[in-house]
């Protein structure tokens, strides 16, 4: 059986290390996690993934055991295929409102979920501050090369890289206007905000 160290693992980490031993087909494997709120992803991630999860406390830690058969999605079938004709429009460079040093970490994460999942949007639209993201945030740039690699096409909106000086420093995208990024609102079969 195999174990997956999550200890110490910030969300979602523990939930994604997970997905990968169901994506690899394994059908009993232990993730071993050190608070209550990564236990209850893990289980939710079992129930919908066809898992039965149990739970054992270990030395102040968890050890969350999934067994069955599991919906087993293939890695070379998701590596091969094309992005869902989806689109992700991002207008700003942190998630939520409130605290906006929890909002970057927040957007941080969410391009490190996005790029390890097997859905990747066919494109991804940056605007207004969101277009500091594949300029000054290198998690994110790294991510996004790795949704690049899987086929997203990543547009940048010119006019925003120059209102905020930064149009020479953009690391990853074609630098675009507000006619093609509409075009690809358009063209998508739903849009998603950040």
């Amino acid at each position: 059986m195999n174990f997956v160290d999550a200890l110490g693992k910030a969300c979602p980490m523990p939930v994604i290390m997970a997905k990968k031993e169901i994506d690899a087909g394994n059908t009993a494997f232990v993730v071993a996690v050190d608070n209550e709120v990564a236990v209850e992803n893990l289980k939710r991630l079992a129930e919908s993934q066809n898992y039965q999860a149990s739970v054992e406390n270990k030395d102040g830690n968890f050890h969350v055991t999934f067994t069955g058969e599991g919906a087993v999605v293939a890695a070379e079938e998701t590596k091969d295929s094309k992005p869902a004709n989806w689109a992700l429009f991002v207008g700003k460079d942190f998630i939520g409102d409130g605290s906006e040093e929890l909002g970057n970490s927040l957007m941080t994460m969410f391009f490190y979920t996005l790029a390890e999942s097997n859905d990747p949007p066919r494109y991804i639209l940056f605007m207004n501050s969101g277009v500091k993201l594949p300029v000054e945030n290198d998690q994110v740039v790294e991510h996004l090369k790795t949704l690049q690699d899987k086929g997203s096409e990543i547009l940048v909106c010119g006019t925003c890289l120059k209102f905020f000086n930064i149009a020479d420093s953009l690391k990853i995208g074609t630098v675009s206007n507000m006619y093609d990024i509409s075009e690809r609102m358009h063209a998508a079969d739903k849009v998603i905000t950040l």
